[in-house]
């Protein structure tokens, strides 16, 4: 199964890798986004948004640009 997977990989133009990365890293945001809105049921939009974010972004720039302190609010 490996040999096939990377065979396929090795088939594909630099456009189709780029497009499956595009995929599969929106794939990871949608997923988190579910368990973000499973675990705070009650944020809004733009909480949901900011705690995506904070999964993916250093505390101090969450903190810098967006007033959203991990220690606090958390993820």
């Amino acid at each position: 199964m490996h040999a096939f997977l990377v065979e396929g990989y090795r088939a594909m133009t630099p456009q189709q890798k780029w497009k499956r990365l595009c995929d599969l890293n929106r794939t990871v945001r949608q997923m988190a986004l579910v368990r973000i809105r499973q675990q705070h049921p009650q944020a809004s939009e733009n909480e949901q948004q900011l705690r995506l974010a904070a999964l993916w972004l250093p505390a101090d720039l969450m903190r810098q640009v967006f007033q959203w302190d991990l220690q606090q609010q958390g993820y």
